[in-house]
């Protein structure tokens, strides 16, 4: 008997049919990407079981782009083309460079209020387009495990992000072809992994200290929903600062000469694994070209402890903008690798009066909680469904006479938000107004960051005052702004969508995107090579671990050296550019390890018959 589906007019088919998303933490040191597959959230891992990726790519020349590990392995080699912590430039001018960040080794491209860009082999790129490569990458883990394109992703961004860095961001989420639900404040998302939610009402401090940036934000909980009281922080401060200085330390102390820019990026990877391991160690030795010094956790401790009182400070600013006291806050919420640092955990406690949360590991909270709120926002929702309000990061206004600020959405209001206030003429007769959207605490103009301008025409000649020209403001719930301005007496309008100058600007994104139609079939055949190069790279892991393991016990001499023969001409040819050699010599060795395989079977199968009689294995299959 046949079987129909049946369903309401207008409905579905399959109205009960799971939709797929991902949470995406684009983080300055390293990403992830995590689901929620079933009721779990989780971060997803890679064919070699690992779910951190590093935030690095490097251009290779010949349209070839290495992201995560594969880049980074050449971070010391080819320093110039191989990009670390480019979220630290999103939405930043060259005039924003520190001196640090100067040292880099990077042919910056530009100068004053241009967008930061960089000279590489492959031309000239901007962070947001090199941002949207790691973001390529992440997404195709999430289809490739899910088995299905993507519905749509949530990217977390630090609180503290302006415009023209949440901006950035979605810009390189659109060049990477990706459905963004939503952009989630980094702190927000750990709050939501916590489950915090299913607690009572309290307040809680998220602290995040990532690679490059810092946020401090303060949540309110009320049965379900997440309120941002405050938020605080510094986009350039983070652990990338703690390796600068105990490179600085190490060169004071040894007298070591950097020559080169490769050798300050492998300086720079000194100190890191230097950092890391005094997190478990009382000391640590840096080795770098004849140089030598050891580092005492104390003295690491006094190097990195006005850094630590920098993000303590901020907490202070934050707690009196939502006008709490330390005593009240019930939960701190640790977030980002840089807050496994010993000595970080024992002073945020201290100035919390409580003992932080670190059971869920730091560098995957963020990603998870992005991914039970994405599943929320897909409409996969689950009984209990979250509310959860951001607020806005820095104030929001215009220009008026004398080079005057009036803020419109003061900083720290709940989005989304519109926001409107009336304003009038100067002169006598004046029929246009010039609108100049700035961003920023300060009063005078001078002080705040530009975020854009635009003209109001055709406004009736009247004396000076009469006019009525109401300014709207809104903030949608990415953080993002649009403003129009309207006279109240012709219905006159104009408006604009804030797209900041180091954002991508609407005609950049239609070209790169065109670019990547135009050079599909190219991107197709460099895709195809790379997944050549992984098979070899799984095949040759594979056998290495089969020759270590049985080599000796289940091959003669010339067996052996037949297979390591098969293996050395596709480790040979795995760096060709060509991906049917590549396969050729997958193929090659597959053949030439068959029979390898085959006697492994064969001897896993007697080991496992071994002791056993017939009738006690006929009796196992009844």
């Amino acid at each position: 008997m046949a079987l129909l589906q049946i369903s309401e007019p207008g409905m579905s088919t399959r109205p009960h049919e799971r939709r797929f998303s991902v949470g995406i933490d684009l983080g300055t040191t390293n990403s992830l990407v995590a689901t929620v597959r079933g009721s779990t959230a989780d971060t997803l891992v890679d064919y070699r079981g690992r779910d951190i990726m590093p935030s690095i790519v490097r251009y290779a020349g010949n349209n070839e782009v290495q992201v995560g590990w594969a880049a980074k392995s050449a971070s010391v080699s080819d320093a110039a083309n191989t990009f670390v912590s480019v979220k630290r430039f999103m939405g930043r001018a060259i005039s924003d460079l520190g001196e640090d960040e100067k040292k880099l080794p990077y042919d910056f491209v530009g100068s004053g209020a241009d967008v930061i860009a960089f000279q590489t082999r492959n031309g000239i790129k901007t962070p947001i387009e090199v941002s949207s490569e790691i973001l390529k990458v992440l997404a195709r883990l999430g289809t490739e495990t899910l088995g299905d394109k993507l519905d749509g992703v949530v990217i977390t961004v630090p609180a503290y992000f302006d415009d023209a860095q949440r901006q950035a961001t979605k810009d390189a989420a659109t060049l990477a072809g990706l459905n963004v639900l939503r952009l989630l404040n980094e702190p927000t998302a750990a709050a939501v992994a916590y489950g915090l939610d299913r607690q009572d009402e309290g307040v809680v401090a998220i602290y995040d200290l990532g690679g490059g940036t810092f946020d401090i934000s303060i949540l309110k909980l009320s049965k379900g929903v997440f309120e941002v009281l405050s938020t605080g922080g510094d986009t350039a401060l983070g652990g990338d600062d703690v390796d600068h200085l105990i490179a600085d330390w190490f060169i004071a102390h040894t007298g070591a000469v950097i020559s080169s820019s490769s050798q300050w990026r492998e300086i720079l990877n000194l100190s890191c694994a230097a950092k890391e391991s005094l997190s478990e160690n009382e000391t640590t030795e840096i080795l770098f070209h004849g140089s030598r010094a050891i580092l005492s956790r104390s003295q690491f401790e006094s190097l990195v402890t006005p850094l630590v009182n920098r993000t303590l400070s901020a907490c202070r600013k934050a707690l009196r903008d939502a006008d709490i006291e330390p005593s009240e806050i019930r939960n701190v919420v640790m977030v980002g690798g840089s807050t496994r640092i010993p000595v970080i955990r024992q002073k945020v406690g201290d100035f919390f009066k409580c003992e932080p949360l670190v059971s869920v590991d730091p560098d995957k909270v963020v990603a998870i909680g992005a991914a039970i709120q994405a599943d929320i926002l897909v409409g996969n929702k689950p009984d209990n469904e979250m509310l959860l309000l951001d607020v806005t990061p820095l104030s929001l206004g215009l220009e008026t006479m004398g080079g005057l600020v009036e803020k419109i959405i003061p900083r720290n209001t709940t989005i989304p938000v519109a926001r409107a206030q009336e304003f009038t003429t100067y002169k006598d007769g004046q029929t246009a107004m010039s609108i100049h959207v700035l961003q920023g605490e300060r009063e005078l103009v001078s002080d705040c960051r530009s975020l854009a301008r635009f003209e109001l025409r055709g406004i009736p000649p009247m004396v000076a005052g009469a006019a009525h020209i109401r300014v709207t403001f809104q903030v949608d719930a990415d953080g993002l702004l649009s403003v129009s301005a309207r006279e109240q007496s012709t219905g006159v309008e104009a408006q604009v969508v804030i797209k900041p100058s180091y954002g991508l600007e609407e005609d950049d994104i239609t070209r790169m995107l065109r670019e990547s139609y135009e050079h599909a079939r190219d991107d197709l055949q460099a895709r195809e090579l790379q997944e050549k190069r992984v098979d070899a790279d799984r095949l040759l892991d594979a056998i290495t671990v089969a020759l270590d393991e049985d080599g000796e016990d289940l091959l003669v001499d010339e067996e052996r050296q037949e297979i390591t023969r098969a293996m050395e001409q596709l480790a040979l040819a795995r760096n060709s550019a060509n991906a049917q050699e590549i396969g050729k010599a997958i193929k090659f060795l597959s053949e030439a390890s068959e029979f390898f395989a085959a006697r492994r079977m064969n001897s896993a199968i007697k080991k496992a018959l071994a002791g056993h009689s017939l009738s006690e294995l006929e009796k196992g299959f009844d």
